[in-house]
């Protein structure tokens, strides 16, 4: 599975890690329902560092469909919410 995040690049990553980054990104899904910045946060960071830590960076030079994309680490609720709000008008 290729992992991007924002501003950073692409990752792959084996079947076997996917379980766990699904967990967390139900947790992240689940902070920002519920407007908790600072679990948000918590959870934006194990994600993408988990991406890093497991993942095998993509060569920049390589194009390859990202299955999941990630904001950047610092990125505020208010950031997502504005990137999300910015895809949906895109999909119309």
């Amino acid at each position: 599975m290729i992992v991007r995040i924002l501003g950073e690049g692409q990752f792959e990553l084996a079947e076997s890690q996917i379980a766990s980054l699904e967990e967390l990104d139900q947790k992240l899904v689940a902070a920002l329902d519920a407007n908790d910045e600072p679990t948000f946060r918590a959870v934006l960071t194990r994600l993408v560092q988990s991406v890093r830590s497991e993942g095998t960076p993509v060569p920049a030079d390589r194009f390859v469909p990202s299955k999941l994309t990630l904001p950047p680490e610092t990125a505020s609720l208010a950031e997502l919410r504005e990137l999300l709000a910015s895809e949906d008008v895109g999909e119309s």
